[in-house]
């Protein structure tokens, strides 16, 4: 009883303590929905910075980190495009610790980790054969899950879930097993890829961020054509970034709005 007690006031506090914020300015693009947050965006940071640190040692084991030169010197040039214009939709991005390398993998991958710790893989340069403004597209893209704090906002999700089936089940009496389902079902549904929504939103700010550092964002388009038409089963990226014609019909949709961003460079 009084541990039922317990998790039930945890779940009543974490409910008050739940947190709308505004994490980004909507741009030109128009990005302004609200998200529910549970943990800092501080503890997030934090634990990114650790979990790309052990990604870098686990290249460096493998001495895969930056060791195609060209690639290395291409990624980091885009991105310093890129960054000054994160300012748009959030202006402490400047401040944050960035951080651009370039492993070498067959995958077609790339990501951003919470207060810019980026990674690209040189599969997705190499086998998409990949033009710079393309390039662009993906970085932005990556860029903007971080400026929209996703990966918080998907941790608190997860925590709200479990915090809410944990104190379900103590009221209800249920035993050990159906928590430990309950923790294994929460943790397939919250590590599933990034909702349609976030990347709809990384889609569209990746695109005025690249349309502002003066990348053609048609290239966009041409970019996700190359992922769905690359054979062998389709490029690691689209397992954690689902794609479709529906996602390259919104990108089509939304150039007009961003065109004339990049027809001032």
């Amino acid at each position: 009883m009084r541990m039922r007690k317990i998790l039930l006031a945890a779940v009543a506090l974490l409910a008050a303590a739940c947190q709308t914020v505004q994490t980004t300015q909507p741009g030109a693009i128009g990005v302004q929905r609200k998200q529910l947050m549970l943990v800092s965006e501080q503890q997030v940071r934090e634990g990114a910075k650790e979990a790309y640190r052990q990604e870098l040692e686990k290249a460096r084991s493998r001495n895969a980190l930056n060791t195609d030169q060209a690639s290395y010197r291409r990624v980091q040039s885009i991105t310093k495009r890129l960054i000054p214009h994160t300012t748009v939709f959030r202006p402490d991005a400047l401040q944050w610790d960035w951080q651009v390398n370039v492993l070498t993998s067959e995958e077609v991958n790339a990501y951003c980790m919470p207060g810019g710790k980026i990674m690209v893989y040189t599969g997705l340069i190499q086998r998409l054969n990949t033009t710079d403004a393309e390039l662009a597209a993906v970085i932005g893209h990556e860029i903007a899950h971080a400026l929209r704090e996703h990966s918080r906002e998907r941790i608190s999700r997860a925590y709200a879930e479990q915090l809410a089936l944990a104190g379900v089940a103590w009221a209800t009496g249920a035993g050990e097993n159906v928590m430990t389902l309950a923790r294994q079902v929460s943790a397939v549904t919250f590590q599933l890829p990034h909702s349609r929504e976030q990347e709809t939103e990384a889609d569209r700010i990746g695109l005025e961020l690249m349309a502002r550092a003066g990348y053609d964002p048609n290239a966009a388009v041409s970019l996700w054509e190359k992922m769905l038409n690359l054979g062998g089963g389709g490029p690691e990226f689209l397992s954690t970034h689902p794609s479709g014609e529906s996602r390259i019909e919104d990108l089509r949709g939304k150039i007009p709005l961003v065109a004339p961003l990049y027809r001032k460079q």
